[in-house]
Parts: C-alpha cells; sequence; structure tokens
C-alpha cells in the first residue's frame, strides 16, 4: 500500500501551515466579536484600546478596512466584515485590532466597549417553522419543490392514500461545526508585486480570486499558498475572515499581518452545517415495493439566505425506485452564524430521516431491512431517464451481509450481560462530481517529473493521488514524481471539496501526460536529435526505437533542454447528458445498550462501497474511516447548542463534543471495484464524503433493534432511552 508522500512532513511537525509562517516585522491582528445576535451597533469605545502598549491599529465600521465583497469563479459572493454596523448573528466580526504581539492585539480587543441598538432576535429552527420560505433554486438549478407522479395520479397525497402500507414521522438533526484541526488563520504580506497570503483553504486560486475582489487588485498581484492544511470539510471552501482582515490591514500598515482564531471564535466567525426538520411518508405495497415518497425538509439558514442544507433533494430525489415522487425544500432565516458546506451536505442529515423511514417501513412491513433496500434499488433516479453509469450497490449489501453476520440478526436485538445489543444498516450515497481543472506536468532531464496544480489536500490526500496518477500516466514509478499543489500560481486545480478532486485533477494528469508524451517523442525524432528521423515510441519512461532505447530524462540531456511541459485540462462534458452518476455503499453496524444506564456504545462498523477505481487503497480506507467516524459523531455525540440570546451554549471543544479513541471500535472497511470509465477516464469516483453519509441513521436503527426505542434526532443521548 502506498503511504501519504506528506506523511513524514506532518508526523515529524516539518509541514509548514498558514500559521507558521512568519516575517521580519511582522505584527499581530485579533478579531472583536459582537455580543448581540440583531441589532446595530450604535458606537465602538475604541480609545482604550488604541491606548494599550504595543497596538498600532483599530479597525471598524466606523474607521474600516478597504475591502469590498468578495467573489470566486465557483462560488460567488463571500461576506467580508465591517462593512457596515448590522449585526445578524452573535459572535458576528465586528472589529480587528493589530498589535506588535498577539498577547497585546488580544488583551486590548477586550477593552473595546461596543454599544448597541438591539432588535429581537430569532434564533430557534422550530421556532421559525411557520416562517420558512422556499428555498432557492439548488445549485443545479432544480426548483424547491419537484413532484413526479405515475400516469392517472393527480398528487402524492393520492398515492399515500392508495398505498397499502405506510409509515410517516418527522426527524431532526442539529447545527454542526467542521471543528477541523487547525484554527483559520492567515499570514499576509505585501510587497513590490503584490500580496502574498498564507491562509488554509480548498482552492488556492479561489482564495486568490476573492481576495483580489475584496481588496481590488489585479488577480495576477494576489499569490495564495496553502501546500497544508490541518482539515476543512468545507468550511475553508470561501476565505476566512483573518485573511480578508490581515491582507488590508497589512497593506495599510505595510508590514505583515498575522491573525487567527481562537478555537471559540471559530465556531461563529466562520460557518456551520444547518439544523433541519424533514417529514418523510414513505408508501409501500404488501411485498415492500414503494408506492409513494414523500420528504419535506426545512433548513435553517442566516438572515442573508446564503446557504441552504439540501437534505430532500440529497436524497430522495435519487436514491430509491418509486411510481409517485414528492420533495420540498424550505428554509428558516435567522440570527445565527453563517451555514455553510460540511462533509456531505444534503447527503448526510437527509440519510438519517430517509434512512431512519426505510427502517421504519421495514418493521411495518416485517421485512429484513436489507431486503426491503434491494427490492426497491434504482436503475436511475425517479423520473429520470438517465441510468447510473454503474451501481454495485446489491452487491455492497450482499458482501457486507455476510461479513457482518447479518443472517444472525434477530428482530428483536438479543442480550449479552447487562447490555442490549442490536444490529443496524443504512444504504449510502454520493454524488460522482467534477470541477473543472488544469494541471501541468514536466518532465526533466534528471528523470524525475513534477506534477503541479493549485487545488489543495486538505488531509485528503490528493497530493500522493498526484504522484499516482501521474507516475501511471506517464509510466514510470511513483518516487519520480514531485508532486506540487496548494500555490494559486499554479495551474487552477478546482477545488477540494465534493470529493471531486481525484477525478478531476487525474482526469486532467492524464491529458497533460498524453501531451507531453507526445511532445518529447517529437523531440527525440526531430533533426539532430537522438532518434533524428526515425519512428519513436514510449514505454516505461524510455523513448524507443529500432532496439534502441533511452530514458526520457537522456533524451531531455541530449538536446540541451532542462524540461518540457505541457498544460492539461477537464471538466465535466457530455458523459453528464447520458448517465447519472454515484459512489453507492451499505453500513452496519452494532451498538450496545447497557441495560441500566442507558450508555450507548459502538461496538463494530463495516463499510461496503462501489467509489468505482481505488487509486489509493490505504488513504481511501482512511478517508471512508474517517466519515464513518463523522457520523458515529453525529449520531451520539455533535450538537449546537443555540441560546435564545444567540449565544452558542458550547462553542468550544471543552463543551462541543466529537468522538476521542475510546468512543471508535475497530471499523473494517471493504471496495468493491468498478473503475467507472463513464465518469471520468481514471474512473475513481469520490471515497471523501460517502463514508458519512448513512451511518447516523445505522446507528439510530441498531438502537431500535437493541431496545425497542425509536429515536428520530440526533444527536441521541442517554435521556433519550430512558424508560
Amino acid at each position: 500500500m502506498t503511504s501519504r508522500v506528506d506523511g513524514p512532513l506532518k508526523v515529524t511537525g516539518r509541514a509548514k501551515y498558514g500559521v507558521d509562517n512568519n516575517f521580519p516585522g511582522m505584527v499581530y491582528g485579533y478579531v472583536v466579536l459582537s455580543t448581540i445576535a440583531h441589532g446595530e451597533i450604535e458606537a465602538m469605545d475604541v480609545t482604550a484600546a488604541k491606548s494599550t502598549p504595543g497596538v498600532i491599529g483599530v479597525y471598524s465600521p466606523f474607521d474600516p478596512l478597504e475591502l469590498r465583497t468578495a467573489t470566486s469563479p465557483l462560488l460567488g459572493e463571500t461576506w467580508v466584515p465591517l462593512q457596515d454596523k448590522e449585526v445578524t448573528y452573535y459572535g458576528q466580526p465586528i472589529g480587528f485590532v493589530v498589535a506588535e504581539t498577539f498577547e497585546q492585539a488580544r488583551d486590548a480587543a477586550m477593552l473595546i466597549e461596543v454599544s448597541y441598538r438591539e432588535r429581537p432576535a430569532l434564533t430557534s429552527l422550530r421556532d421559525g417553522l411557520a416562517s420558512a420560505e422556499d428555498a432557492p433554486p439548488a445549485m443545479d438549478g432544480a426548483p424547491p419543490s419537484i413532484t413526479v407522479l405515475a400516469d392517472g395520479v393527480e398528487s402524492i397525497e393520492d398515492a399515500l392514500a392508495a398505498s397499502p402500507v405506510v409509515v410517516e414521522a418527522t426527524y431532526s438533526t442539529a447545527t454542526q461545526n467542521h471543528a477541523a484541526m487547525e484554527p483559520h488563520s492567515a499570514v499576509a504580506v505585501w510587497g513590490a508585486e503584490g500580496l502574498t497570503m498564507y491562509s488554509g483553504n480548498q482552492g488556492a486560486y479561489l482564495q486568490a480570486a476573492e481576495l483580489a475582489t475584496a481588496l481590488e487588485q489585479d488577480p495576477s498581484s494576489v499569490h495564495s499558498v496553502n501546500p497544508f492544511v490541518g482539515g476543512a470539510f468545507g468550511g475553508k471552501g470561501r476565505t476566512a475572515v483573518p485573511a480578508f482582515l490581515a491582507a488590508a490591514a497589512a497593506k495599510v500598515l505595510g508590514r505583515p499581518v498575522k491573525a487567527a482564531l481562537s478555537r471559540e471564535q471559530v465556531f461563529t466567525a466562520t460557518a456551520n452545517r444547518p439544523a433541519t426538520v424533514q417529514k418523510i411518508s414513505l408508501g409501500a405495497d404488501t411485498d415492500g415495493r414503494l408506492i409513494a415518497v414523500r420528504h419535506d425538509s426545512w433548513s435553517s439558514t442566516p438572515m442573508d439566505r446564503s446557504f441552504v442544507e439540501p437534505t430532500s433533494h440529497g436524497t430522495s430525489r435519487e436514491w430509491y425506485a418509486t411510481q409517485n415522487l414528492a420533495i420540498s425544500q424550505k428554509m428558516v432565516p435567522l440570527n445565527i452564524p453563517p451555514t455553510t458546506f460540511m462533509r456531505a451536505p444534503g447527503e448526510a442529515p437527509g440519510s438519517f430521516a430517509l434512512e431512519s423511514a426505510i427502517d421504519e417501513l421495514a418493521v411495518a412491513l416485517n421485512m429484513d431491512p436489507i431486503e426491503l433496500r434491494l427490492r426497491n434499488s434504482s436503475t436511475a433516479p425517479p423520473g429520470n431517464d438517465l441510468q447510473w453509469s454503474s451501481k454495485h450497490l446489491d452487491e455492497c449489501f450482499q458482501i457486507g451481509a455476510a461479513r457482518f453476520g447479518w443472517p444472525n440478526r434477530a428482530p428483536r436485538g438479543r442480550t449479552e450481560g447487562d447490555w442490549l445489543v442490536g444490529l443496524g444498516t443504512a444504504t449510502a450515497m454520493f454524488p460522482a462530481l467534477r470541477f473543472p481543472a488544469s494541471v501541468e506536468v514536466s518532465m526533466r532531464a534528471d528523470d524525475t517529473a513534477v506534477v503541479a496544480t493549485s487545488g489543495s489536500d486538505p488531509g485528503t490526500g490528493l497530493l500522493t493521488v498526484l504522484s499516482l496518477v501521474g507516475a501511471e500516466s506517464l509510466d514510470i514509478t511513483p518516487e519520480q514524481i514531485t508532486p506540487k499543489l496548494g500555490d494559486s500560481a499554479l495551474p487552477p486545480g478546482g477545488l477540494s471539496g465534493g470529493s471531486t478532486a481525484t477525478a478531476s485533477v487525474g482526469s486532467a494528469i492524464m491529458i497533460a501526460a498524453a501531451k507531453v508524451i507526445d511532445d518529447l517523442l517529437a523531440l527525440a525524432s526531430s533533426p539532430g536529435a537522438p532518434f533524428d528521423g526515425r519512428e519513436v515510441s514510449y514505454a516505461d519512461g524510455r523513448v524507443l526505437a529500432d532496439g534502441a532505447a533511452m530514458s526520457f530524462g537522456e533524451v531531455l540531456a541530449a538536446v540541451d533542454r532542462s524540461s518540457i511541459s505541457a498544460m492539461g485540462s477537464s471538466a465535466p462534458g457530455e458523459e453528464m447528458t447520458k448517465h447519472s452518476f454515484s459512489s453507492f455503499g451499505a453500513q452496519f453496524c452494532e451498538v450496545r445498550v447497557h441495560k441500566w444506564t442507558r450508555e450507548a456504545r459502538v461496538s463494530r462498523l463495516l463499510g461496503v462501497f462501489d467509489a468505482g477505481r481505488i487509486i489509493n487503497a490505504k488513504a481511501a480506507r482512511s478517508q471512508i474511516m474517517g466519515g464513518m467516524i463523522w457520523g458515529v459523531s453525529a449520531a451520539l455525540h455533535e450538537g449546537l447548542e443555540i441560546e435564545s440570546n444567540g449565544r452558542l451554549a458550547n462553542g468550544d471543544f471543552a463543551s462541543y463534543l466529537v468522538p476521542v479513541n475510546a468512543d471508535i471500535p475497530d471499523i473494517d472497511v471493504h471496495f468493491v471495484e468498478y473503475p467507472d470509465t463513464l465518469h471520468n477516464s481514471v474512473g475513481a469516483r469520490g471515497v471523501g464524503e460517502i463514508g458519512t453519509v448513512g451511518m447516523a441513521a445505522a446507528i439510530a436503527n441498531a438502537i431500535y433493534n437493541a431496545t425497542g426505542t425509536r429515536v428520530r434526532h440526533i444527536p441521541i443521548v442517554i435521556e433519550d432511552l430512558l424508560d
């Protein structure tokens, strides 16, 4: 198995993250946050802060930095702080203090006195449901409500009424934070050629574009560098508040500025996963064939309505074959921190509701939950003529059932001493997407090659993928490849999000490699070259002709060239009009609930996945395991608690629960490998997010199997299981 090429740097502390960069004359910034959830700033008394030793700048809406709304090619507009006096959530960035040391900046920030004209705040999703609005169209342009009806059926209500077996329930999921290991930070340095920004993000060229528009600079004068990112999960797709403020302050002060959010500030000054409420109705015949699926969803959203969690569109729209389907997505604007993409946005919380409902239908039918899922497996999304390009979900369930001992599952669980033991399962699906990406491949005279793109590796293993796909495409060893990414000066490499990076960048690598090999062969047979006028071919990193062979490096050296390069670009194309694309999986878990304390413990996990070709089995397994752990966390641990005044009651790592080693058992991961070359030339589909999908439902289903208690919200806590 291939280990991460950046692994040694990370485990020895030699990997340099954004905040690790230091420069002569550097000063430090500290972000000031609001202490109300809704209102207007009437005044900010900064006198004491400005007179504090070491302070060299205090900025606010009354004395703002020069910034404008930011935009990027892929994500559109991004909010920029200090542009007005309006406060729409507790913990909103409203000021920035710069001093000679971090401690001086922090202490001075505490001295700023803010006066507000406070207004009533709405912070509860439940309380706001009555004022829900239709969500905007989905990213693919789909309307907020979609209905597919069989011939002769006039409404989804009629279809449900005609179904012999119906289950209906309402489910809810909590607000969550990405909780990445690396807090959002930035180091901004201005020079003769413009701005250089060191800040963790999910796409260097996207951050450079946002900074250029916010600062009204020519894009060529903004350079974003992020070779290492300490986790992102969607939370670093947009430029962070510290980057905007540090860049603008550094320009004014003429000195490098470093700014980093505290762990508590990360919970409000960045963005979170929205809370959801979902009502699902399933109608089936007595054999378990779905007749009707209705999935109505409500998502919290901040007052700017910038992001909605697409739960019904991310699951019921595609997962099961049904004659009749109706989905709707509404949003509830609240005075809460921003919301954004978070690992499997839509699919993760949506699958908790849908897969819990499927389990409830299996109980109502007295049918095995796996059998019910197999009977309703789709060949294409309902109402869509584009069949799945490659789908082996049935095989995932069959292999998983055998590996996990599912045939021995008792309908009402079993007892082992003081523990009630139950098994649960769920379907996992995540769309197979691609973003436009470009890669440069360079072959060098020392028989090495460079594969370079501006994409990001926030822990996903993309740097290693560059080595592996590059080596395969050039027919050399991975050790001969130097992969480069995380630099906006490199070709635009898409976004490390949406489980797209391997398919997007890998396809571009193959195109660039083919071009550079063609150019090498033309060079090798050109006048005066070693194979002048001869018919040449390429294999194993060598140029071949009439029994003679030279390595590509020897050819370049012979013609006095240090390197030869070519660019490759790839984007979704005509294939998107011919098939539907997704990755698939079957989740299994065993849960133990203590008879007396009602403590729930996950004791076994298995995931079997159909994700196309697996490029690096070791890294892919790690990604899936991480996703499954996220599912455990969502089911039993994570949930931000928002008080009525908008303050987060548990917005820090002391109170916001995530799993520790003692919470996670051994995890078994298995892949059924069927390369999906209809989706992309590499044949790979994403694995970064699908591991999260379905796991929370599998755990809730296992708890029901063990105890007979159906919990329809997450996280599930001890109080939910008390008799």
